[in-house]
């Protein structure tokens, strides 16, 4: 299985130039915890979750209404091809430790993949398993 067969899409991204406030609104608004920050091209060029608003921003003192996402993003992301085994994409998760991958095609994001989604396939579920006990290993020998 591909993850164009399992990928959320369309998906809700955010522009880096945007401000934080409007991203923690969107959050709000979608009920979900990352966007994608895309240029205007469409290529993704960071990741911005509900805990990057709390401690880049608010914790840090900085004002969600003039500061801009691209100042408390996460810029180093690993992404996925949508032609990208499942099997692959959940393998990947693990090792890297995240639960959330963009997917991207012609090198513009076209989905977001997550370990639930990964989770609910009959065909990908030990392999989410897996990925998810690495991610919880390494959180816990912190």
């Amino acid at each position: 299985m591909k993850l164009r067969d399992v990928m959320t899409n369309p998906v809700i991204r955010i522009h880096p130039d945007e401000t934080v406030a409007v991203a923690a609104r969107t959050l709000a608004r979608y009920n979900i915890g990352v966007l994608p920050v895309c240029g205007a091209d469409g290529r993704v060029c960071g990741l911005l979750t509900d805990r990057d608003i709390v401690t880049r921003c608010l914790a840090s003192g900085h004002s969600p209404e003039s500061t801009a996402v691209r100042e408390v993003m996460t810029a180093s992301v690993v992404c996925a091809r949508a032609d990208m085994d499942t099997t692959e994409a959940a393998g990947m998760m693990g090792r890297e430790q995240i639960r959330r991958l963009p997917v991207v095609e012609g090198g513009k994001l076209c989905g977001m993949v997550s370990l639930g989604d990964l989770a609910t396939f009959r065909d990908t579920t030990r392999e989410a398993s897996q990925a998810l006990s690495q991610i919880s290993s390494h959180l816990s020998s912190r």
